[in-house]
């Protein structure tokens, strides 16, 4: 690799899914959309994988399908086989199971033989489309510093003004990324990963114990371990990917779900791994269990519900009950605020993201109990559906096909 006298590789990693990486592309299939927008779809994220700018006898491109439908998998396989003719070095890989969701088939991705020649390892989730400099803006990170784990890059939606709904969506998830990623990232060099969009320097997630399924999280599991194991994480706002926000009501809560639930059970599991580790400062330890885990994980949610959807109602149906103006308020609308810094053109939609937030509380709260004491769907992995259709994907240029001259 690049600056590196021993060559390593790159290993630029799709999936599809079955509660997996390629979310929208098989799922559209089975719902019964127009298999031209599959085919879309397909095309444009195995695409931009493909175009990214690198070595070309430095990078493999590993698309793992974990489908349960022929038709997907013929097509994948179909489009994979059309960029093996033209040159790159791409893999298509599947497994006759699907144990551990996600984790297991980036496990078993990273089982095969050619992967032992690559040093780092780039994730892309089917709607995320990076640019083909995303490589060269990350992996020099990781190549000058040899404690760096993770490079982890911004998420960017191209449906953000497709309805009201991904507006609003769109506020929160530009809160988490402009203060809560960028936060952690530059104060302690940890934060959770996002699953996608990031680079990965394989000897590190090997040495924190690889892809695990003992949560529906695997992304911040690894992240939390490798933290543990004295590895660190950098986050950089400025490097955005495109990708797709879920549009129907159904397909959010699901998601909504899985990422209240998976926290809480990691919490539940690592706090105490946490306490005892030896490699981490104690300021760290305090900031991983208190204000990433327990403040953000689990009192924002409950606070929310109870404040929102029970004290709330109740001064209305029970005269007795007040609440005084500065906690009925002013102390929201300043919060509100704060989260709207994130996406200031959004700023007029403060009163229905209030609104969106309330109705969504009651989701995570009941996730977020689920998850805590380990029962109901605590494991459960329903496939965030994204259509993915034409008219979206014609909002992501085409990029041109940028690589390098064999050497």
């Amino acid at each position: 690799m690049v600056g590196e006298n021993k060559g390593c590789c790159c290993c630029s990693c799709l999936q599809v899914p079955g509660g997996s990486m390629l979310d929208h592309v098989c799922h559209a299939l089975r719902r019964g959309y127009v298999h031209g927008h599959c085919r879309t779809v397909c095309e444009q994220s195995i695409a931009a994988a493909c175009k990214i700018s690198w070595p070309s006898n430095r990078i493999i491109i590993q698309v793992l399908d974990d489908s349960t439908d022929p038709a997907s998998k013929d097509l994948v396989k179909k489009e994979c086989e059309r960029w093996s003719k033209e040159g790159v070095n791409i893999t298509f890989e599947i497994r006759d199971n699907r144990n551990g969701y996600k984790a297991g088939a980036l496990r078993e991705g990273m089982k095969h033989s050619y992967v032992k020649q690559c040093d780092y390892v780039a994730i892309f989730d089917a709607d995320f489309q990076p640019d083909p400099d995303f490589l060269l803006r990350t992996v020099p990170f990781l190549i000058h510093n040899p404690k760096l784990a993770l490079v982890q890059g911004r998420w960017e939606f191209v449906n953000a003004d497709q309805c009201m709904m991904t507006r609003l969506q769109e506020m929160s998830l530009s809160y988490h990324f402009t203060v809560e990623q960028q936060v952690g990232s530059s104060t302690f060099a940890f934060f959770g990963f996002n699953g996608t969009a990031g680079v990965w320097r394989i000897s590190a997630l090997n040495e924190s114990g690889g892809w695990n399924d003992q949560t529906t999280v695997e992304d911040m599991d690894l992240a939390v371990r490798a933290t543990l194991r004295g590895w660190k994480l950098l986050y950089i706002d400025d490097l955005k990917v495109k990708s797709e926000l879920p549009c129907s009501f159904n397909a959010l809560r699901s998601q909504q779900h899985r990422w209240t639930c998976g926290p809480a059970n990691l919490f539940r599991k690592m706090a105490g791994k946490i306490i005892r580790n030896e490699n981490v400062s104690l300021w760290k330890k305090l900031y991983m269990l208190y204000s990433f885990f327990f403040m953000r994980k689990i009192v924002a949610h409950v606070l929310t519900f109870c404040f929102y959807c029970v004290i709330l109602p109740a001064t209305v149906l029970f005269p007795e009950v007040t609440v005084p103006k500065w906690a009925a308020f002013y102390l929201p609308s300043l919060i509100t605020l704060f989260i709207a810094i994130g996406r200031l053109r959004s700023i007029h939609l403060l009163a229905f993201w209030v609104l969106f937030e309330n109705s969504m509380s009651l989701v995570r709260t009941k996730a977020l109990v689920m998850g805590l004491l380990e029962t109901g769907r605590v494991q459960e992995w329903v496939v965030t559906e994204k259509l993915g259709d034409t008219l979206k994907t014609k909002l992501i240029p085409q990029v041109p096909s940028v690589r390098f001259r064999e050497r």
